[in-house]
Formats: structure tokens, C-alpha cells, sequence
């Protein structure tokens, strides 16, 4: 088993998963702790990839699985549907997440930091102001990143004015332009032409089982929902394969415009008619529009859980 301990966010990694897993072993090794290593559990995004090639860094190493009591430090997520195979016999010494506690459970106590903020990189810039550590530039521009990620340049309502301030903050340190800077970075995680209809329905998936119902909510970030639905008939075909392969209940793909601030919801499986009632409308060829919804974590799995 490796000494190191491991950290790593949620599968299908998203910018705030993979900057926060960085983020965390700089803040560790700052506090003495040098046996720390980030680790990412899938593929890079093009957005997340547009900042470590601003940075010049590469991506931290894939992790498939971990073997029994590896220790780890989760960050960006805390559910262990979501986490790495093998979690349930890992060592788990602490979480940093901004989401809610789903299903979790540990042996033995552990260090738990969970704020609802937009970010979870907002909560790691106030560690660094708690434990009086210098933020560098390349720590400001991940955090910086991620916060601009999740909260899509602070448009989204999962911002708080926490991640105003350490946004604020961070774009002096990294004497960045955070509208400028934060569009390009969006715009690139939205150039899908290279993903087969596979690879985008789990870009960004997320699985939730909530009293026996199991479902998934992917989402696609896009400057263009038109664009997308052209390959509505594939990425149909790919979401059936993945109900009948996990056994879903259901499956929500969001098509969310970042310019405009509205989601194209493809929703399919035995159970649809959750969907349609959580969000009051009833699906139009297995479609429907969400005007102003782009935040999956507090627009969409807690409208949806409501109505199970």
C-alpha cells in the first residue's frame, strides 16, 4: 500500500475537483504534512485543461482504485457513489466539501469541513487566510478557477458573497482579469466536438440514490444548446444503454447556455414523470426548457429529491 495519503474529488472531475485536489496538498505540505499527493478520479475537461495549460502544470495522476485502508482526504464531494472504487475500506481523514452529506459513513472520526458556498476552493482560500499562509499565483489562479467554474463567473445562485470576496481576492494575487480570463476558460470546456455521444453524457454525471430511486443528472456546459441537440438522436441512444447498465430510474442530461442562463433539459427512463413534476412541465419529445436553471446542485437534485 502507498505511505502517501491520497486526495482526490468526485468521478467525471470537474474544475473545482481537480484545482481543489491541488489546492488541498499545497495547503497540506504549507502545514508540514509533505506525504500528500492529488489524484484525479477520470478524465480532464477542456476547461479544466485550459488552466493548467495557463499554468504550465500537468494534471494530477489518474486513480481507479484504492486498496483497503489507503488513507485519503476527499474534497469536492462526499458521497460514495461518487468517489473512487473501493472508498468504503479506505482510511477517510478528513472531507472539505460544499455540497450536502449524502451517503457517507466512516469507522472512525475524521476532520469534516462543509460550508454552502458556491465553491469548494472559496473554502480553502479562507484556510489559507485562517492559518496565516501566503496565497502564491499558482494557487490564486486554481482557486480562482474553480470558483469561476462553479459559480459561472458568479452568475450561478449557488454564489455567495464569500465567493465574491475570495474571487475579488484571488484575481489581485494572480493580477488577472476574471471577466476576460474566466469567459475563455468557460468557452473552452464548451468546445465538445471532440467527445463521442458517450463520453458527453458522463462528461460531468453525477449518480444520486435517494429512497431506492436511482438516478443520474449529467451536464454539458454550451454557448449554443441548438448545437448540442443536433445530436439529440445519438446522445439518446447513449443515455438508454446507461439506464439499462446502472439500472436507473432515470437519467437528466443538462444542456446549460452559460451566456444566457437557461438549461435544455433530455430527460428519459421508467420514472421521467419525476422530472416533469418537480419542475411542473411535462417533457416534449422526452425535452424541456428550464429558463434561468444552470445550477445542478441547487436547482435540480433538490427539486427533484422533493418529489420522489
Amino acid at each position: 500500500m502507498s505511505e502517501k495519503v491520497y486526495i482526490f474529488g468526485h468521478k467525471n472531475p470537474d474544475t473545482d475537483s481537480i484545482c481543489s485536489s491541488l489546492v488541498e496538498e499545497i495547503l497540506d505540505k504549507k502545514n508540514g504534512w509533505k506525504d500528500v499527493e492529488a489524484k484525479r478520479l477520470g478524465k480532464i475537461n477542456k476547461e479544466t485543461q485550459y488552466v493548467l495549460d495557463y499554468l504550465g502544470i500537468e494534471p494530477p495522476e489518474l486513480l481507479e482504485k484504492v486498496e483497503e485502508n489507503q488513507e485519503v482526504l476527499l474534497v469536492d464531494h462526499n458521497d460514495f457513489a461518487e468517489s473512487v472504487e473501493g472508498i468504503e475500506k479506505a482510511k477517510i481523514l478528513g472531507v472539505t466539501d460544499h455540497h450536502k452529506i449524502g451517503n457517507f459513513r466512516t469507522v472512525e472520526p475524521l476532520y469534516y469541513t462543509a460550508k454552502p458556498y458556491g465553491c469548494t476552493c472559496t473554502i480553502f482560500y479562507e484556510e489559507f487566510k485562517r492559518l496565516g499562509h501566503k496565497i502564491e499565483k499558482k494557487e490564486a489562479v486554481l482557486m480562482l478557477s474553480a470558483i469561476i467554474s462553479d459559480t459561472l463567473l458568479l452568475k450561478s445562485p449557488t454564489t455567495t458573497e464569500h465567493d465574491r470576496v475570495a474571487l475579488e481576492e484571488l484575481s489581485k494575487i494572480a493580477n488577472i482579469d476574471v471577466n476576460t480570463y474566466g469567459l475563455e476558460m468557460l468557452k473552452a470546456g464548451t468546445d465538445l466536438s471532440d467527445f463521442s455521444e458517450k463520453e458527453l453524457i458522463n462528461l460531468d454525471a453525477k449518480l444520486k440514490i435517494t429512497d431506492n430511486f436511482k438516478y443520474i443528472v449529467a451536464q454539458v456546459n454550451a454557448v449554443s444548446i441548438d448545437d448540442v441537440l443536433k445530436r439529440k438522436e445519438k446522445l439518446e441512444e447513449e443515455i438508454l444503454k446507461s439506464i439499462k447498465e446502472n439500472e436507473l430510474d432515470m437519467f437528466v442530461l443538462l444542456i446549460t447556455d452559460i451566456l444566457n442562463s437557461n438549461s435544455e433539459a433530455i430527460v428519459l427512463g421508467n420514472r421521467s414523470d419525476v422530472a416533469e413534476k418537480a419542475f411542473g412541465k411535462n417533457l416534449e419529445n422526452n425535452r424541456m426548457f428550464l429558463e434561468g436553471v444552470v445550477s445542478r446542485k441547487k436547482q435540480v437534485v433538490p427539486v427533484i429529491e422533493k418529489n420522489i
